[in-house]
């Protein structure tokens, strides 16, 4: 088995995200307390993104259950705020690349925002059967000042068809997995850094990240007792957010 030799690091976080290698020392250092087993950097790094994604995923409902109960008029306590700028950080546009009939959307969306034309225009979503019903009025008729779109899959269908460019998107893109990157030297997993894919998530998700890690750990190694420890950190610090 190999032994792993973590190096701590000090990073900047210009761009407000969580250093993959402070989780993982803080995993580590709480998993192995008491020899009760540790988690390889492959164990790691696969429970490292099923919580970054879980965290992720969370916000949405949340954004919808706290939009249900109203905004609080507060600068620094005004949740629904707190959870746009999380979001926010996964905000993108790009310029969609056509290839007759559809134009691309990018592989990293997760959720599509606005669609436009020219980038003045937005171009309408509709389902298909709505498209049967206004192309066949002159009045409905799609046009370059009236475009629409059909979604299949990961690929829009833009109508007019003589729109073949100049259409771009916004979105929310799905975070980018997240690497502890490391080299075996004599056995040993060292940190680093040049591998290395920091977590896409708010700084303020960093705690949280290293609770739900370890929720996973415990049953990676078989140790009930730290799924149950961390389970109970993190539902009480989602109380306290929520109440």
């Amino acid at each position: 088995m190999i032994r792993v030799a973590s190096v701590a690091l000090i990073i900047i976080n210009i761009n407000m995200a969580v250093s993959i290698n402070t989780v993982y020392n803080r995993v580590l250092a709480i998993s192995n307390k008491e020899n009760r087993g540790y988690i390889t950097p492959q164990e790691f790094n696969l429970l490292a993104n099923q919580a970054q994604l879980e965290i992720f995923e969370q916000y949405f409902y949340d954004l919808n259950q706290f939009n249900r109960m109203g905004e609080i008029n507060n600068e620094h306590a005004n949740i629904i705020k707190n959870i746009k700028e999380k979001i926010n950080l996964f905000r993108k546009s790009a310029t969609l690349s056509y290839t007759n009939p559809s134009f691309a959307l990018s592989s990293d969306l997760y959720r599509l925002g606005t669609v436009y034309y020219n980038n003045a225009t937005e171009v309408e979503e509709i389902a298909q059967n709505e498209y049967l019903y206004i192309n066949a009025s002159p009045l409905t008729k799609p046009t370059t000042s009236r475009p629409v779109f059909i979604r299949e899959g990961n690929n829009i269908n833009v109508y007019p068809s003589t729109i073949t460019s100049s259409i771009k998107a916004s979105y929310i893109k799905t975070p980018a997995e997240a690497i502890w990157g490391y080299t075996d030297v004599d056995n040993v997993s060292l940190y680093d850094s040049s591998t290395t894919t920091d977590f896409e998530l708010h700084e303020s998700e960093e705690t949280v990240l290293v609770y739900k890690i370890l929720a996973y750990a415990g049953i990676v190694i078989k140790q009930a007792e730290i799924s149950q420890i961390a389970e109970q950190k993190d539902a009480l610090k989602v109380q306290k957010e929520k109440s």
